[in-house]
C-alpha cells in the first residue's frame, strides 16, 4: 500500500453510467471504449465475467501501477489501476483504487472519532509505516457504517467507468495489536464486494496472502499483489484466484523471482514503492 499522501474523494457522475449502459447492451463494455492513452487501438476481445456479471482482468497481460498519479500508459499496457480521484485510462482495463480499512493520514478527522479503531488508552491505532489510523471493523454496526462511506467512493469509481475496485489495507487486522480479526476482515471486504458487484465491478483482493481461501466466500475475483514475488507468494496466489494476478514488486530481486516463475501467467511490473509519475527521479517502472 504504497501511495500514502494521495487524498481520496470520490465525485459521481451520471454521465458516464448513461454511456456504460449502451456499450454493455452493444458488446459487454468494450464497444464504446476510447482508443488507449499511448495511440494504439483498443484490444477488441472482451474479458471472462464471473458468476457476478462482472468483467475480469485479462491474463497475462501489461500492467501499470499508476495509484500515486496518473499519466498515460506506456505501449503495451492492457491494465492499470488508478487512485478512485483519477479517471480511467481509454480503451485498457481499469482498477480503482480505494484506501478501503484505513484513513488516509488528511482524512483522519473526517471520519466519527467512534469509527477509528482505539487502543486501551483510546488513542488511535495507526500503521506506522503509513501514519493512517486503522477503521474499526471490530462489530457489524460499525462495518456498517463504515461501509456505507466506503460504497460512496466505489459509486464513484463506478460512475467514471472504472472496471474493477482494489480495496486496500484488507490485512489492517495483522496491525491492530490483536483488537480486530481475519473473520472481521473478511465480513468488512464482504460488504463492500456485494456493493461492488451490484455497480458492475470486480472486485480484487488486496495482498493478505492468508485469507485467499476465502476469496469465493468474500466475494473477491482477482487478486492485487505486491511483493509476491519477493516473499515467495505468487504461486498461492495463482492458485486460488487461476492466475488472475497482478503483481507490483519493488525490487529488481522481485522481479526477477516473479518473472522467472510466473512470467508467462501472471501480469507483473516493477515500480518504485512511491509509485512515482515519470516526471519524478524516483520513477521506476520495468517489466523485465
Amino acid at each position: 500500500m504504497p501511495a500514502g499522501g494521495v487524498p481520496r474523494v470520490g465525485h459521481p457522475g451520471t454521465a458516464v453510467v448513461a454511456l456504460a449502459a449502451v456499450c454493455a447492451v452493444l458488446w459487454g463494455l468494450t464497444a464504446c471504449a476510447s482508443p488507449p492513452e499511448d495511440g494504439s487501438e483498443p484490444d477488441p476481445t472482451p474479458s471472462p465475467t464471473t458468476s457476478a456479471g462482472v468483467r475480469l482482468p485479462p491474463t497475462p497481460a501489461g500492467f501499470d501501477y499508476q495509484i500515486g498519479g496518473a499519466y498515460p500508459p506506456p505501449k503495451g499496457v492492457r491494465i492499470v489501476s488508478r487512485d478512485r480521484t483519477a479517471a480511467p485510462a481509454p480503451g485498457l482495463y481499469n482498477i480503482c483504487y480505494v484506501n478501503a480499512f484505513q484513513a488516509q493520514p488528511d482524512a483522519e478527522r473526517s471520519w466519527p472519532a467512534e469509527l477509528l479503531l482505539r487502543d486501551a488508552n483510546g488513542d488511535p491505532v495507526v500503521d506506522e509505516d503509513w501514519d493512517e489510523a486503522l477503521l474499526d471493523i471490530g462489530t457489524a454496526a460499525k462495518r456498517a457504517r463504515i461501509a456505507a462511506r466506503v460504497n460512496e467512493w466505489i459509486d464513484g469509481c463506478a460512475d467514471r467507468g472504472f472496471d474493477a475496485v482494489e480495496p486496500d489495507n484488507y490485512d489492517s487486522y495483522t496491525r491492530s495489536d490483536d483488537l480486530l480479526t481475519a473473520a472481521d476482515a473478511t465480513a468488512f471486504v464482504t460488504l463492500i464486494s456485494r456493493h461492488a458487484h451490484a455497480r458492475g465491478l470486480a472486485v480484487g483482493q488486496k495482498n493478505t496472502v492468508e485469507l485467499a481461501g476465502q476469496r469465493k466466500k468474500a466475494g473477491l475475483d482477482f487478486a492485487v499483489a505486491e511483493e509476491c514475488g519477493e516473499f515467495d507468494e505468487c504461486g498461492e496466489y495463482a492458485a486460488a484466484f487461476d492466475d488472475r494476478v497482478v503483481v507490483i514488486e519493488y525490487t529488481d530481486s522481485g522481479l526477477r523471482k516473479a518473472v522467472a516463475g510466473f512470467g508467462d501467467r501472471l501480469s507483473i511490473v516493477r515500480r518504485d514503492v512511491d509509485v512515482s509519475t515519470p516526471d519524478s527521479d524516483k520513477y521506476v517502472r520495468r517489466t523485465r
